[in-house]
């Protein structure tokens, strides 16, 4: 069976970064693409990454410059750096995965994923 599991949250300073985790068991990596979402509080959830399995990335206009995906596929296991941190960026991250190649930045919806890790939890604060 599917299964992703995140890790890395944390609380952080403004401006400071993290590094998360999304590792993967019951499968491998190719032929699948993951994407990373996040809600904020009183938000709904939004995609802002997302990698295909031969390591294309997409990211959101609101993050793009201070997001990093990439992947080790030998760890089965798919990582989201985020620097300069800001208030905004709290919220609970979650990864998920989705079937297939390359479907583009349709890969940023919410819609295209069958199955979703329980999230961790990142705050930005002083």
């Amino acid at each position: 069976q599917l299964h992703v599991v995140e890790s890395g949250g944390g609380l952080v300073q403004p401006e400071g970064s993290l590094r998360l985790s999304c590792e993967a068991s019951g499968f491998t990596l190719d032929g699948y693409y993951i994407g990373w979402f996040r809600q904020a509080p009183g938000k709904e959830r939004e995609g802002v990454s997302c990698i295909t399995s031969s390591g294309t990335t997409y990211y959101s206009d609101s993050v793009k410059g201070r997001f990093t995906i990439s992947s080790a596929n030998a760890k089965n296991t798919v990582y989201l750096q985020i620097d300069s941190l800001n208030s905004e960026d709290t919220g609970v991250y979650y990864c998920a995965v989705g079937p297939g190649w390359d479907i583009g930045t349709l890969c940023l919806l919410i819609k295209e994923y069958d199955y979703w890790g329980q999230g961790t939890q990142v705050t930005v604060s002083s």
